[in-house]
């Protein structure tokens, strides 16, 4: 059944009217701006008006429903669907750090925008109208009943695992963007980030713990006009400044060729050589201490003692002290830990080291297997990130919002769209804000670096996201001086590229929205998971209605503040941890989705052998690759980076599937007459 025309006209209304408010707010703000108002009030502003708003949503869409509270009623039309699902789909590794990484890596960081994009392709393909048609509220639903077993064919081991994985997938991707809040709330409202992130949290929690999926749907949509203007509008202004065309896209044709010329001249500068080779000589000091170990480590405690006693005897500056007490107090503790941090500042100054890498070029490399080492991780990175994007439970469980199997497909076409109107604008974004660091910063004078620079490297002391050192002490900026991370790039585009501080504040906006609508739907993923597939279908069947509802949110609750701590601590960066959530979604789930769908002989045993197979195959490459976890690169696979473990881990669950559906007995008659449900296009489910 098609949603009702007076429902879409009203929805449609609304929002027109939310999207005239919300171009008022904005020159009000700008206005406000050209009066005199502070920039810390400008960013207050913006961040608790936002805020407000997804608040007084959540609170006006509040449902005991279990209907909609676990999906939205099931009568979201298409499009709004489809820019719940891009909301929730651009998360803040899309919209903070994907052009941070294109900056950063040039070519390679189209790897991601080919596999996200392409991983949509799979949804709308393989799985999203099955689910539709399937009709109940979870992933591990729709697998516990195609696949059955279990006491009382509630298909215990595999609704466990599914279960399970879910959990794990989300919460490792939820963590990145509650990172991403406390990021964006640090720089613009001065707080400190683990306060930054709690304050995110508050309006995550109204959102979906009021509402559920209703509250986060009609959330998520306003969310997404926010995110729209704030890309598009920097990235337009640069165009025009730097290209003389308003149209993002040709402006990245133009200036590609510009930028290769510059990165040939700084390539060649003698001063920028000059930094260069002081970083690789401090990347051999690293190296020459780490094979002294451990009595290079006795030797430098003794020695930042020494510098300690010495300058509190001489009656050295305040500023002396302290520096040599900051020395003295961070040096590592113990051998191990030496070894550890020096190995991390060893790679880091051998990165320095390098030229930069030419950005319209693919694959670059000084050798040929340098060079085939790069193309076969973007192969990967691209494989991981479309099986992960076709196996993530937060953005199939929208697939079960709308009206009818029809309206998914069209629902996933209207996603698409609206992704693409952001990630056609990703790379060149990328080009715009490198262009206007290597014909305006790099060059310039010291005494005259710009207000933004000192901004963003204070946000956060402990892990610099700029960094800006007169390495070789001529008092220029050179390329090699200036470290910048990925997360920061698109939050500084505005103050780069000279930018309204108005539109700072836009940015963040955008930011916070990306990140909140995603972990809206990441933490309801997993609270819906604990209180319907494990307390519901597991533990007390018998549950009423109001107490599934009530069990879901205190779940909520809990998980939201356990995945606040995670961040807190900071465990890496954003595109890594989003790697990593894919690798495990496509080596876990994809596998027995996708055969549960299209192979009738898939059973039980297939189906928990697949999931087993895929999820330890990727962990155990990501712990044998990942310095971060232990492991090493040296011990990695063909060169392959350990957030592509799902190359590896997708063909693994698949096997493992399909020898343990051969190598058993066929499904029962109910798993076949749920596959030939599921398979059957001309009836809708309920």
């Amino acid at each position: 059944m098609s949603a009702k025309p007076p429902y879409f006209r009203k929805l449609s209304r609304y929002y027109l009217w939310y999207t005239a408010c919300f171009a008022l707010f904005l020159v009000a703000l700008a206005l406000l701006e050209q009066e005199g108002m502070p920039r810390l009030w400008i960013g207050y502003i913006f961040m608790f008006a936002t805020i407000a708003l997804y608040a007084t949503i959540g609170v006006v869409a509040r449902t005991s429903n279990v209907t909609e509270y676990y999906v939205a009623g099931r009568r979201v039309p298409a499009l709004f669907n489809g820019m719940a699902t891009a909301a929730d789909w651009i998360s803040a590794a899309s919209f903070i750090s994907l052009a941070g990484g294109l900056y950063l890596y040039g070519f390679d960081g189209l790897a991601y925008i080919m596999g996200w994009t392409g991983g949509f392709v799979l949804v709308a393909l393989l799985i999203a109208p099955y689910l539709r048609k399937f009709g109940q509220y979870t992933i591990p639903d729709f697998l516990a009943a195609r696949y059955g077993g279990g006491a009382g064919g509630r298909g215990g081991p595999v609704r466990a695992l599914a279960v399970g994985a879910t959990i794990l997938v989300s919460f490792t991707y939820v963590v990145a963007q509650i990172y991403a809040v406390g990021l964006i709330a640090s720089r613009f409202t001065g707080v400190d980030f683990s306060v930054g992130i709690f304050l995110g949290l508050a309006s995550i929690l109204v959102c979906s713990f009021l509402g559920g999926m209703r509250g986060i749907t009609w959330t998520q949509v306003a969310q997404y006009i926010i995110l729209l203007v704030a890309f598009l509008i920097p990235s337009i202004w640069l165009a025009a400044k730097h290209a003389d065309n308003p149209v993002p896209q040709l402006a990245y044709g133009s200036l590609l060729p510009k930028i290769a010329v510059r990165e040939q001249q700084l390539k060649q500068d003698p001063r920028e050589t000059q930094v260069r080779a002081e970083f690789q000589r401090r990347a051999e000091n690293y190296e020459a201490r780490l094979a002294a170990l451990p009595e290079s480590w006795k030797a430098g405690k003794l020695e930042a003692q020494r510098r300690l006693a010495e300058v509190r005897a001489s009656n050295a500056s305040l500023g002396e002290v302290r520096q040599a007490e900051r020395a003295f107090n961070t040096y590592p503790g113990s051998p191990d830990e030496a070894q550890a941090l020096w190995r991390e500042q060893r790679d880091a100054n051998r990165a320095r080291a390098r030229p930069p890498v030419p950005h319209g070029v693919p694959f670059p490399g000084a050798t040929e297997e340098e060079s085939d080492k790069r193309r076969n991780n973007f192969l990967a990175v691209v494989f991981c990130l479309m099986f992960g994007t076709a196996a993530l439970p937060h953005i199939l469980m929208r697939a079960y919002t709308t009206p009818s199997v029809d309206e998914t497909r069209v629902s996933v076409f209207w996603t698409l769209f609206f992704i693409l109107l952001i990630y056609l604008t990703i790379p060149a974004l990328a080009v715009l804000a490198k262009y206007d660091i290597y014909t305006s910063l790099v060059g310039s004078d010291y005494a005259s670096l710009p207000t933004w620079v000192s901004y963003w490297a204070n946000v956060d002391k402990v892990k610099p996201l700029l960094s800006i050192a007169d390495i070789n002490g001529d008092g220029v900026v050179q390329l090699a001086e200036i470290a910048i991370d990925a997360d920061v790039l698109v939050l500084a585009t505005p103050e780069i590229g000279g930018l309204p501080y108005v539109i700072s504040g836009l940015v963040a906006a955008g930011g916070l929205a990306a990140a909140l609508s995603t972990a809206d739907g990441l933490l309801l993923a997993i609270s819906n998971a604990l209180s319907h597939d494990v307390y519901y279908k597991m533990v007390d069947p018998g549950a009423s209605t109001q107490k599934r509802v009530t069990i879901s949110k205190l779940l909520l609750l809990a998980v939201a503040f356990i995945a606040a701590y995670a961040a807190s601590q900071k465990p890496a960066d954003i595109l890594s941890l989003v790697g990593a959530a894919f690798s495990l979604a496509g080596s876990t789930l994809f596998p027995v989705l996708v055969l549960g769908v299209f192979w009738k002989r898939a059973n039980h045993t297939g189906a928990i052998a697949g999931m087993l197979t895929g999820f330890l195959v990727c962990l155990w490459y990501m712990l044998r690759a990942s310095p971060t976890l232990g492991g090493s690169l040296d011990a990695s696979w063909l060169g392959i980076q350990p957030l592509a473990a799902g190359v590896f881990g997708v063909p693994a669950g698949l096997l493992a599937t399909a020898l343990g559906s051969l190598l058993s007995a066929p499904p029962s008659r109910s798993s076949l007459g749920m596959a030939d449900y599921i398979r059957a296009p001309e009836r809708d489910g309920p």
